[in-house]
């Protein structure tokens, strides 16, 4: 496959004390065929993130329309698991509903900090969303103990399906304390309640890689196609693609990615977090750049 960029989209610029900077994680919906909504997370002086959205033309998807005024889920309260940040990853519209998977950030002392996954419902087409519970849908587990996040959930015939990253270990990378993951499968009867261990499908290639990063699945012709970022020492975040038979056992196929950081500018050192959304106009993929989404989210479609 190959990736045509379309450029730069949105980027925070201040405009709001809420809203200082960054478009971090784009997890877009449609709300008719000519609307596309983007739902990001923008970071205040503190870099503590709040979800809002930017709405874009379907035909043109470098048209913005519309930009939130306030967040449409903001902050946990003090001492749970998304008191110091919320960043959106997984978006499914459910018996008349918008289910809204998000990884809630909490701050460490002995390590730098936690990242779990929470849960936000909708019951007005997404202009704001409620907290499942005060508490993660994926807690830490004896085998999972410091990230358990990131979560691409996929209802097939009755059963939930998730995809997600989990880890125990932290590592020094270049002087910095970082955690290091894979990513791990479940499934469930519901899209509330999961095991406390899920089996690793995806693993890390070799010394230099050190995590995945917001997988995103689709699946065409009876046939699971995975986009996900690679963090690795050498090149920090690039792309991933990977397909699956059964969704469990996943063959990486990197090389057919079809993107990759461009020579300059705000995407020339870091390319991560993609979303996949099909158009009438086209396939696009939205993505981040440079330094975690501190440049924006850009947008490419599918040749």
């Amino acid at each position: 496959m190959i990736w045509k960029k379309l450029g730069l989209v949105y980027v925070a610029n201040g405009e709001k004390d809420w809203a200082i900077s960054h478009a971090y994680i784009p997890t877009s919906m449609m709300l008719d065929e000519e609307r596309i909504r983007v739902y990001v997370a923008f970071l205040d002086s503190h870099k503590v993130g709040r979800i809002g959205f930017v709405d874009l033309e379907a035909r043109n998807p470098l048209q913005i329309l519309k930009v939130s005024d306030q967040p449409v889920l903001d902050i946990g309260q003090a001492g749970t698991f998304d008191d110091n940040g919320v960043t959106p990853i997984c978006l499914l519209k459910y018996q008349e509903r918008l289910y809204l998977y998000y990884v809630g950030w909490q701050l460490g002392v002995k390590v730098r900090y936690f990242l779990l996954m929470g849960l936000a419902i909708s019951e007005d087409n997404g202009e704001s969303f409620q907290r499942y519970s005060q508490v993660p849908i994926l807690e830490r587990s004896d085998r999972e103990l410091f990230v358990r996040t990131a979560a691409h959930v996929h209802l097939e015939n009755d059963q939930w399906k998730m995809w997600y990253i989990a880890g125990s270990k932290w590592i020094d990378v270049n002087g910095k304390q970082v955690p290091s993951y894979n990513m791990r499968y479940l499934e469930s009867i519901n899209r509330t309640d999961w095991e406390k261990q899920g089996a690793i499908c995806l693993d890390l290639a070799n010394e230099d890689e050190y995590g995945f990063g917001r997988p995103f699945v689709l699946k065409e012709n009876g046939l699971y196609k995975m986009w996900y970022s690679i963090r690795s020492i050498s090149k920090s975040y690039r792309l991933g693609y990977a397909e699956s038979q059964d969704g469990k056992t996943w063959l990486r196929k990197d090389q057919q990615v079809g993107i990759d950081v461009s020579d300059s500018g705000w995407d020339s050192q870091m390319i991560s977090m993609a979303c996949i959304q099909k158009t009438k106009y086209g396939t696009y993929m939205f993505y981040n750049g440079n330094n975690y989404g501190e440049t924006g989210f850009g947008v490419a479609i599918l040749q």
